[in-house]
């Protein structure tokens, strides 16, 4: 499994034995149950993750309600970016969603890497860049979607989630109501199905 961020870094870049080995040497590799927040409103995030299998939900707190804004899974990081560049409280939360297996990265793993292999430096800017960008392309989408867009979206890059996530969280990110999330299901397999004759 540890195999997993190497060979995501082989698909950015090619690594050669001595820096795949020495990723792997610096790995700490953590798993939490269901229900473990790794980051709280109110904390500086210190820490990004790597997830290795399970899913992290990402959520806010709006009039004691929480919005859930992102499902990291699979070869996805995780972290708040805005928190960690700027050593600020974060405002959100990042749960797991499932049982979940991460690496967990840090600042001075990070440095310590760089000093041995200064390319890594640009490989990592690579991957944030990637990181930002899917988060520029989430936050459009809630400004520029419908609800059923953004449904539609997500069931075409992310049909894993319908069966990992309860359906009153997939409601909260595609921005309705549970019962509105039913009306949007049963218009699109309406639009499914073929017209009888």
């Amino acid at each position: 499994m540890k195999h997993k961020l190497v060979d995501y870094f082989r698909r950015v870049t090619p690594l050669s034995d001595e820096e795949a080995q020495a990723i792997l040497d610096s790995m700490v590799v953590k798993t939490c149950p269901k229900g473990t927040h790794l980051l709280m409103a109110g904390q500086v995030c210190t820490e990004a993750y790597f997830v290795l299998q399970g899913c992290v939900r990402q959520y806010y707190v709006v009039d004691g309600e929480e919005r859930s804004n992102g499902f990291f899974t699979e070869d996805d990081w995780v972290l708040s970016i805005h928190s960690m560049m700027n050593r600020t409280p974060a405002e959100h939360f990042l749960v797991c969603a499932e049982d979940t297996t991460v690496v967990v990265g840090t600042e001075q793993r990070e440095q310590n890497l760089y000093r041995r292999f200064p390319r890594f430096e640009s490989i990592s800017r690579m991957v944030m860049q990637k990181v930002l960008a899917e988060q520029q392309e989430r936050l459009a989408s809630y400004l520029t979607d419908s609800p059923e867009q953004r449904y539609l979206k997500l069931s075409k890059a992310r049909p894993d989630i319908f069966q990992r996530i309860p359906q009153y969280q997939l409601a909260s990110y595609i921005g309705v109501k549970p019962e509105s999330l039913s009306r949007i299901r049963k218009r699109i397999a309406t639009r499914g199905k073929p017209a009888t004759p």
